[in-house]
């Protein structure tokens, strides 16, 4: 029975009146207790517009992190959608219905030939764990070859390919089905650089492992790889790197997926699709998170040859999937991106960005790196400009500075150094600049002193 004290409800509804404190406490007797909470003072939001979002006193806080809300927070027009839909008619994909093949349509005039054949799923993890269902039947095999610190989701079959999971705390470590491939990070890796020679040195260790698992006996089904890697610290692939990785995959038989849950629909400026910045065309795309602005939609993209092979008898069926208001809000959410020009500033102001932190970089010793594409950006620490010693507290310090002077931040990184930047595409240069003025003032007085 619940107990009176425990109750967050009143007559007209949810109260929005408890504390952060007592929240906290009803979380933690409540909740899953691996879920963490950002910030050593935890926030309680309550409302969201445009990149910025609003606590239960009413302060602004700019959302430097949150690609989920693509096209901005309660975007009016992908309001709207949902409302409308959801008050006529919400309902599975086995109806006829406009919605599911006009998004369909849509969404795959943004993607190069011969990808044309959608599945409709709920979030990133279930694309992608379809994604390797459609690789290993396709080619009868199971193997997978993945990147170091790579991130897939959060089901049992991408906790086996994800790096960034089994090898982290609470993990069990690499299945043998898994080949890992060092991040091809041209700052800290073992290649330093970013030319083509440092993508085709880095594509060779993709060769080496597609080799070795054809010489156990155990040809591999896929190589998978995010089009720029998140978790792994916000790097950029060198060029070369897909082409040659892709070449040597298929030529091994296996086919290629990329992961575009946290990169895609223009974030990365120049295209719309950051795989496209590598000159390649993957077998199968996966897609979430910015899809749906927040609400669950997510897909995988494939070619025809690989969805006829999964069509085998067995229903693909998801409950969820494709539905009428899902569909409806994606459409609005492609109308915003090419209606408001989100891509054309991802790159504009993104470039800003970069720059803005480059000029930091050049002031503040603590900044070893900045790197990223558009409007998916990185900010890697360290102690020491030639041993690379990684600054995971001064990170973390600075993360809770700036959120004490309003701006939000996270980071990331196998090592906790990395400082990532992903906002809602609706940031504005003005923004930018206060963002950039906050942090030259945070790094010239680091929390608990020292030299930035």
């Amino acid at each position: 029975m619940t107990k009176p004290e425990d109750s967050l409800s009143t007559v007209g509804g949810p109260s929005e009146e408890l504390p952060p404190e007592e929240l906290m406490a009803l979380r933690r007797r409540y909740l899953n207790p691996s879920l963490s909470v950002s910030y050593r003072d935890p926030l309680k939001i309550v409302r969201g517009e445009g990149a910025y979002l609003f606590d239960s006193s009413g302060r602004a806080f700019l959302d430097l992190v949150n690609n989920v809300c693509h096209v901005g927070h309660c975007h009016p027009a992908v309001v709207a959608a949902g409302q409308e839909q959801m008050a006529v008619l919400n309902t599975n994909s086995r109806y006829l219905h406009d919605h599911i093949v006009e998004y369909a349509r849509r969404l795959t005039a943004t993607l190069p030939d011969p990808l044309e054949v959608c599945f409709f799923v709920n979030s990133g993890s279930e694309a992608n764990d379809l994604a390797l269902r459609l690789a290993r039947n396709f080619t009868g095999r199971q193997d997978i070859v993945a990147v170091a610190g790579a991130y897939h989701g959060n089901l049992s079959s991408l906790i086996d390919i994800s790096s960034y999971k089994f090898d982290g705390p609470g993990g069990r470590g690499k299945p043998q089905q898994t080949h890992i491939v060092p991040v091809p990070d041209g700052y800290r890796g073992p290649h330093r650089g970013s030319g083509e020679e440092v993508g085709g040195l880095y594509g060779d260790t993709v060769v080496q492992a597609i080799a070795a698992a054809d010489a156990r006996g155990t040809p591999i089904a896929a190589f998978i790889h995010e089009s720029i890697i998140s978790c792994g610290g916000q790097v950029v692939l060198p060029p070369g790197y897909l082409q040659q990785t892709y070449g040597a995959t298929r030529e091994a038989g296996g086919i290629c997926i990329a992961d575009e849950v946290q990169v895609g629909f223009g974030r990365c400026g120049s295209h719309f699709w950051a795989f496209e910045t590598q000159g390649v065309v993957p077998d199968i795309v996966t897609m979430g998170k910015p899809m749906g602005n927040g609400h669950p939609l997510a897909a995988v993209v494939t070619h025809r040859a690989v969805a006829e092979a999964f069509a085998n008898g067995m229903e693909y069926f998801n409950t969820f999937g494709g539905n009428p208001v899902s569909c409806s809000i994606g459409l609005a959410v492609l109308d915003a991106v090419e209606g408001e020009g989100l891509q054309q500033r991802a790159l504009e102001l993104g470039g800003a960005f970069l720059e803005g932190l480059k000029e930091l970089a050049s002031r503040h010793s603590l900044i070893g790196d900045v790197r990223g594409l558009g409007l998916f950006l990185g900010i890697e620490l360290v102690r020491d400009q030639q041993t690379l010693e990684p600054a995971a507290e001064e990170a973390a310090a600075i993360v809770e500075a700036m959120r004490q002077r309003g701006f939000l931040l996270s980071t990331d990184g196998p090592l906790h150094n990395v400082i990532k930047i992903k906002p809602p595409m609706v940031l504005t240069r003005r923004d930018i600049e206060s963002v950039l003025s906050t942090l030259d003032a945070v790094f010239s007085d680091p929390p608990g002193g020292g030299s930035a």
